[in-house]
């Protein structure tokens, strides 16, 4: 009997899922979302089962969805994984990489390796956006070759590392916003009592991971860095960003730093796995290591 599960059905289910509606999924895929509500409402019907709650006002994944989910990401890295391997045996040049990198970095530091890289080789590249623990994780799972992210409180002993500079992160609040009317240190005590704004964490199965968040205190998590900073400019919190962020929109009068508040200084970390080596995995690496600072102008190199 032929398998009515098709790698498309798995991809479009892991963008519904990363996504959180089919419209955004729809619009990750370049399709139309009645394309993919008719390709999932196929699927159940040839499965005889029910991947979708559609009860309540957002459609949620049923138990069994789940599972197909769950099972189906393993299936779509394995064969990601094959194609890559068989490329890199064929000719030494991988026919993808996918580089991560924590969403406090500008995804511009990464376009001259990209414009360079396209000079030698014609491996496809993708550059993904993690958050926090999701970073690591991208890595772990292999949903990600090499990873750009400041350095964690433990590094997993399967991975490979290679400081190549660091950031400053600046506490800020929009200039009208009450935390600049305060007397006193800015302690823990006085930053509890303002809103946090933070950025949620995109791991998929570890732990979620907070900076600079206190127990209790009040926080909006905002999906993304531009989101963050739209946050912080219409006065909905407080939070940190990067000096080379915060300055000009400080310079702008958007944003005000706030007062007696330390800077953080930031170590960031080029991290991979030691195994499967291709020609493209390892120019990046060599890539990274030597242009880090001229490409971003940002960081200081190590």
């Amino acid at each position: 009997m032929r398998n009515p599960i098709t790698l498309e059905a798995m991809h479009i289910l892991d963008a519904i899922d990363r996504r959180g509606s089919f419209a955004a999924a729809a619009n990750e895929l370049d399709r139309a979302p009645s394309s993919l509500s008719y390709q999932i409402q196929k699927l159940e019907q040839d499965l005889d089962v029910t991947i979708f709650d559609r009860s309540g006002h957002k459609a949620r994944f049923t138990e069994a969805g789940k599972l197909i989910l769950e099972r189906g990401r393993m299936i779509l890295a394995a064969t990601e994984k094959l194609v890559n391997d068989a490329s890199v045996l064929a000719n030494g040049w991988e026919l993808d990489i996918t580089i991560a990198f924590d969403g406090i970095l500008s995804i511009e530091h990464f376009f001259p390796m990209v414009q360079q890289l396209g000079n030698v080789s014609s491996t496809r590249i993708r550059l993904q956006e993690e958050i926090l623990a999701g970073c690591w994780e991208a890595l772990g799972d292999g949903r990600a070759d090499l990873l750009v992210c400041p350095k964690p409180e433990s590094i997993p002993q399967d991975v490979k590392t290679q400081p190549i500079g660091s950031m400053t992160m600046v506490w800020v609040a929009a200039p009208d916003h009450y935390v600049h009317k305060r007397n006193g240190a800015f302690d823990d005590n006085a930053r509890a009592k303002y809103r946090v704004i933070a950025i949620a964490d995109s791991a998929r199965e570890q732990p979620a991971i907070t900076v600079n968040i206190l127990q209790k205190q009040p926080t909006l998590t905002v999906t993304n860095f531009a989101a963050k900073i739209a946050a912080l400019k219409s006065g909905l919190g407080i939070g940190t960003l990067p000096i080379t962020v915060a300055g000009p929109l400080i310079e702008q009068g958007a944003l005000a730093k706030i007062s007696d508040t330390q800077d953080i200084s930031i170590e960031i970390l080029l991290a991979w796995k030691r195994n499967q080596m291709g020609e493209a995995k390892s120019w990046c690496i060599q890539y990274l290591k030597k242009n880090w600072l001229n490409t971003t102008g940002v960081l200081t190199a190590h």
